[in-house]
């Protein structure tokens, strides 16, 4: 029985999962990148993780001891050389999981195991997509001053009410230039003026 044992044997004997993950660690090292199943991939992280931080110190016991895992001098040559470098500043978390979906003949879970540095492609993104966040507490002050841009944006719509206003008072305006004049042009021609003045100055010339 099982009991307390949490590691997974993959359905297969000592001997077999051994090779089957050391093949793996291989090609990943050697690749950057393998296509596998969830369930085999989870195994291999806990299994090749400990080998990249070992080649952080390149020495001769480090190298024996990743042989005696790995049995591959050409993979243990690209990991120091070109792997422990560029790891050097990550202190863990070497390579990372992406699910693809599922395989068409069993349905099994299918993902993507990769070194995370070597994915040069997805960090760039990452360090776009980067923002300045601050996390905390706020004052309220501080909370409100992002209020203040949305008070000032209806300054054009008060422009536009002014200016109906404006034009219907031209409008009265021009009304009642109108009106003026028509009522003065009324009043020019007044002709009983005109008549009762003459005989005034016919009467004055006479009395002299």
């Amino acid at each position: 029985m099982r009991h307390a044992k949490s590691n997974n044997n993959l359905s297969r004997t000592a001997a077999h999962r051994k090779a089957m993950l050391s093949n793996m660690a291989c090609s990943l090292i050697m690749h950057k990148s393998i296509s596998t199943t969830v369930a085999k991939a989870k195994v291999l992280r806990e299994y090749v993780e400990p080998l990249i931080t070992k080649s952080k110190t390149d020495s001769t016991h480090s190298r024996r001891v990743v042989f005696s895992k790995l049995r591959d001098k050409v993979a243990v040559a690209e990991l120091f050389r070109t792997v422990a470098p560029k790891v050097a500043e990550r202190p863990g978390g070497y390579t990372r999981i992406l699910k693809t979906g599922s395989r068409l003949g069993d349905n099994a879970d299918m993902c993507i195991i990769e070194l995370v540095d070597f994915n040069e492609f997805y960090t760039a993104e990452t360090t776009t997509a980067k923002k300045a966040t601050r996390r905390g507490r706020r004052s309220r002050g501080a909370s409100a001053a992002p209020t203040a841009p949305t008070t000032q944006t209806p300054e054009p719509e008060t422009v536009e009410t002014v200016e109906e206003p404006v034009s219907e008072v031209e409008a009265k305006t021009e009304e009642v230039e109108e009106v003026v004049a028509e009522s003065e042009v009324a009043e020019e021609p007044s002709s009983d003026d005109n008549t009762d003045t003459k005989p005034e100055a016919e009467t004055e010339v006479k009395t002299e």
